[in-house]
């Protein structure tokens, strides 16, 4: 299946402009930039340790950043919870899930949601509409110890579709999923990006960026390392050089069809293979020389 473009529109949905956030002795992210359209599903890649999370419980409300500004819809916003981010829109599903195993489907739902949401009972119907729209099987009256994992994924991204949904986030969404699962979970998102739904998809494994994405930020060390563009078919191998491990070969050659978009400073792009590639605006970093 092929990915569909992003929906245009002249308003970003979430533009984040240099968060930080610091712990004692760890800077965790270091005055990140981020730009996500309407429709666009957005990879975040980098190593265990690179700042992915926390950047998205920064967005989602579950810490504060303590320097930069966020900008959601056009209008910055000071999130300062997760209730405050679900109310604009915003919704994530946790790499471990936070589901009660003795209680229903309905009844985790219901109790994510509020009591302003209705009765395990009255959510059944919604339920069942939800998964059955986005293809995601699931039976409200089967209590969760009963599901399989990625049953149990599925209860949490209908909790975030049962709102107003403008933004999902997921956190290594495949890491606990089989291939089909996984392959189900993308055909699901595919259609969510098709309605305008924005995703922010968090992820260390170049194979599903290829399959699933628009574009990537690729963290490293708390701090943005690039941007890669979808502008082709496929992930060009420079990508592989985005935790500074690699250096490029002087002989790769870029796809005249490729966009470049550069960072300040030595403005240099990562080479690709030939064909349509993405590209990979890199700021050059140590142990990742560009030759």
């Amino acid at each position: 299946m092929s990915i569909q473009a992003p929906i245009p529109d002249r308003t970003p949905r979430l533009q984040l402009r240099r968060i930080t956030k610091r712990y004692p002795g760890c800077l965790a992210n270091d005055a990140i930039d981020l730009t996500i359209a309407p429709g666009e599903i957005h990879a975040l890649l980098g190593e265990n340790g690179a700042g992915k999370s926390t950047l998205m419980k920064i967005i989602y409300g579950v810490t504060q950043a303590d320097a930069g500004e966020m900008i959601w819809q056009g209008q910055p916003v000071l999130m300062r919870n997760p209730g405050q981010a679900r109310e604009l829109g915003i919704g994530m599903v946790f790499q471990h899930f936070s589901l009660f195993e003795t209680l229903s489907v309905a009844q985790n739902i219901a109790l994510a949601m509020g009591a302003a949401a209705g009765t395990p009972k009255q959510l059944e119907p919604k339920i069942r509409e939800v998964s059955r729209r986005y293809g995601m099987a699931l039976e409200p009256e089967r209590l969760v110890h009963s599901l399989s994992i990625g049953e149990r994924q599925r209860v949490e991204i209908i909790r975030c579709l049962m709102q107003d949904i403008k933004l999902l986030i997921l956190d290594e969404p495949t890491s606990v999923l089989t291939p089909q699962e996984a392959d189900d979970l993308f055909v699901t998102l595919r259609r969510l990006a098709a309605e305008g739904c924005s995703i922010l998809f968090i992820s260390h494994k170049l194979g599903e960026v290829r399959a699933l994405c628009h574009s990537a930020t690729v963290l490293r060390g708390g701090r943005s390392s690039g941007r890669a563009l979808r502008s082709g078919a496929m992930l060009g191998p420079a990508t592989r050089t985005a935790d500074g491990r690699r250096s490029c070969r002087a002989d790769d050659r870029i796809s005249e069809s490729a966009r470049w978009r550069g960072f300040p400073g030595r403005e240099r792009p990562v080479m690709g293979q030939p064909g349509p590639v993405w590209l990979l605006a890199q700021r050059p970093r140590p142990g990742c020389a560009l030759r």
